[in-house]
């Protein structure tokens, strides 16, 4: 038994019932291999069928070790509580004597019977998973890439080729390690090539594949150019969308997601390329970033002998980002990025001081002078230079308008060098920076969307472009890169609060 609802796909009021897979389950079943990578729209329910196989697999297994890893603590609990927990407690009562619990944590079921468990959690690196589960790797890499990074060498190395690897997600932006899994596997798909039990099966599951995802047509009204998008995914997938699909489909992006076509391409993919495209409505950098591609802006940038600046973005509530750039005869060549959340200040020095580079100097936000109230009553800036002794700081003055220093950006841009594979996240960031769109205008307002996190890797950039035009950064002098910062005048409004 488990919890579900009157649909296979829609969310609905939920109800104890028999688990019975729906049609993308079974399909999945039939096609199941040694590692498998899902592209998915929401709510066809895979989670739930792979928190039941792996229910089942450890109670009829002995010594068997099955995991999911969640995207946060939240959502592991959730898994744990309403999948894996509530699926065994709705046995019968005269299988659950036969298979009664060792253990019965927040986290993990240990049975007594055979020693085989199940656990929930946001990583696993320790011993051998026999089957696994990574659910929203898509949302790991775009908003915690330190933990996609520990799935990648940590946990998905414990599954042994006779195991069952399973990474699900729907799509997060056209970078990160889901979206290269998933490249990868779809090109393997298409050559027909016989997989190696390391190779991944790719299984795509579009929105127009679920039976539920339709409404009467006579209740919506669907433009001749949302025909024609519908017409060409018909030819492209070689499939049927009936006008009841389409009336979903246009009510759907209507009601939840109004100026943001990228949202229901990620969240409802029609195909598997369309799952990662982004829009350029709203988008800051939109032609900025075209420009700088279409130059040769992003390639190989070697790390010279030459000092290596840095320009900050401290976010008020727990992200930081950090841009690494080096001068060379008027070009700038940013040669990485970094990026963290929820650490101190004690993190990003440790990070700086690991990377080995020679420090020029490092510019930070305006507030970075503010003093703040707490343990140390000093400002970021003060801090730094604490941990920090003989490093160079200077602090960039605030912008009144941010559109102004979105300007100096594209401004300066048209200069700017970054190596494709160093400052890759960074150039996501930088792609995906947009402004916040207002449900009740219906159309995109003059404000950053901090939803999508892109904000601050925007904002650290922008100090380095504010620099630039302000005199404060000069290579050439003998301060390394950083004038004598200008007297701190009163704190304009800020935009961004």
């Amino acid at each position: 038994m488990v919890k579900g609802d009157s649909t296979d796909g829609e969310e609905a009021d939920t109800f104890t019932m028999p688990f019975r897979p729906n049609r993308a389950q079974r399909r999945f079943i039939s096609r199941l291999w040694h590692r498998n990578i899902i592209l998915k729209a929401r709510q066809l329910g895979f989670t739930t069928l792979i928190a039941i196989l792996w229910l089942d697999h450890a109670l009829f297994n002995a010594d068997q070790r099955c995991g999911i890893i969640a995207h946060d603590r939240e959502a592991a609990e959730a898994i744990f509580r309403d999948k894996v927990k509530y699926a065994y407690e709705n046995l019968p009562e005269e299988i659950r004597d036969r298979f009664p619990l060792a253990r019965d944590s927040a986290v993990e079921l240990l049975f007594a019977h055979n020693n085989s468990s199940v656990r929930v959690a946001t990583s696993m690196r320790s011993g051998t998973i026999h089957r696994l589960h990574v659910s929203e790797l898509g949302k790991i890499s775009a908003r915690f890439p330190h933990k996609a990074k520990e799935v990648m060498t940590g946990s998905i190395p414990a599954v042994p080729t006779t195991g069952i690897l399973v990474i699900e997600s729907t799509a997060e932006g056209a970078n990160g390690e889901f979206y290269h899994l998933s490249q990868r596997a779809e090109a393997l798909h298409y050559t027909h090539k016989k997989l190696s039990p390391r190779d991944y099966r790719f299984h795509f599951y579009a929105w127009w594949q679920e039976p539920n995802y339709r409404m009467d047509a006579g209740l919506v009204h669907v433009t001749r150019e949302q025909h024609d998008y519908f017409d060409q995914v018909e030819v492209e997938m070689q499939c049927t969308i009936d006008l009841e699909q389409r009336a979903w489909y246009v009510a759907t992006q209507e009601a939840d997601f109004p100026g943001a076509p990228e949202r229901m391409w990620q969240e409802y993919p029609s195909t598997p390329a369309e799952a990662f495209q982004q829009s350029s409505a709203g988008r800051y950098y939109a032609k900025a970033m075209v420009a700088l591609t279409k130059r040769g802006g992003i390639t190989s940038v070697p790390e010279l002998d030459l000092p290596v600046y840095t320009f900050w973005d401290i976010g008020r509530a727990d992200g930081t980002a950090i841009w690494f750039m080096q001068s060379l005869r008027g070009e700038d060549r940013f040669i990485n990025y970094y990026e963290e959340h929820e650490e101190d200040l004690r993190h990003y020095v440790r990070h700086l001081q690991d990377l080995g580079y020679v420090f020029g100097a490092h510019f930070l936000p305006h507030d970075a002078n503010h003093k703040r109230l707490g343990d140390t009553n000093r400002s970021t800036k003060q801090q730094l230079q604490a941990l920090m002794p003989g490093q160079k700081f200077t602090v960039v003055p605030r912008i009144t308008e941010l559109q102004t220093g979105v300007n100096l950006v594209r401004k300066h841009l048209r200069g700017a060098w970054f190596d494709r594979e160093a400052c890759a996240f960074g150039l996501e960031r930088l792609r995906g920076y947009s402004k916040k769109f207002s449900r009740a205008l219906n159309k995109f307002i003059d404000e950053p969307d901090k939803s999508n996190g892109c904000t601050e890797g925007a904002d650290a950039l922008r100090q380095w472009a504010q620099a630039k035009e302000s005199g404060l950064f000069n290579p050439n002098d003998d301060g390394y890169g950083a004038r004598a910062e200008p007297e701190e005048e009163e704190d304009a409004p800020d935009w961004r609060a």
